[in-house]
């Protein structure tokens, strides 16, 4: 039985050795995988003169937005609310032939006159805010 336990501790050891160049040897790969790791080719950015791409926006014509115009505002009491009848007249701040703003989701964008087409109201867009003043009421 002495001779068949030495012979297990020498398999035994035999094994550990094996799973020793094995463990040395992923180790080795480790290493020189380590080393032979290269920096990537990164080409130098270059500005060109091309215009701009127009990027297709189809994907967005679909989005409903609210439009609203404003004729005049003006503040009461409601008692005064509660007292309006029909054929009350309500006066507003603006004056006869004022423009009127455009609103588009709560942000002006522009202003217009009233008109009339086919038995139905309108408005005719008479002025575009500029850029400067659509940033300025983003702050």
């Amino acid at each position: 039985m002495e001779e068949k336990e030495i012979l297990e501790e020498k398999s035994q050891e035999e094994n550990e050795e094996e799973l020793d160049m094995a463990k040395a040897l992923e180790m080795e790969k480790a290493t020189r995988a380590k080393q032979e790791v290269q920096s990537p080719q990164i080409d130098e950015f270059t500005v060109t003169e091309e215009k701009q791409k127009i990027r297709d926006i189809d994907f967005i014509l679909d989005i409903p937005l609210e439009l609203v115009v404003v004729i005049g505002r003006t503040k009461i009491l409601v008692q005064e609310l509660l007292q309006l009848t029909q054929g009350s007249v309500v006066a507003l701040d603006k004056l006869a032939g004022e423009p009127m703003e455009v609103y588009v989701n709560g942000k002006l964008v522009g202003r217009g006159e009233v008109v009339v087409v086919n038995e139905k109201f309108g408005i005719r867009i008479t002025d575009i805010i500029s850029p400067q003043e659509r940033v300025k009421q983003l702050g």
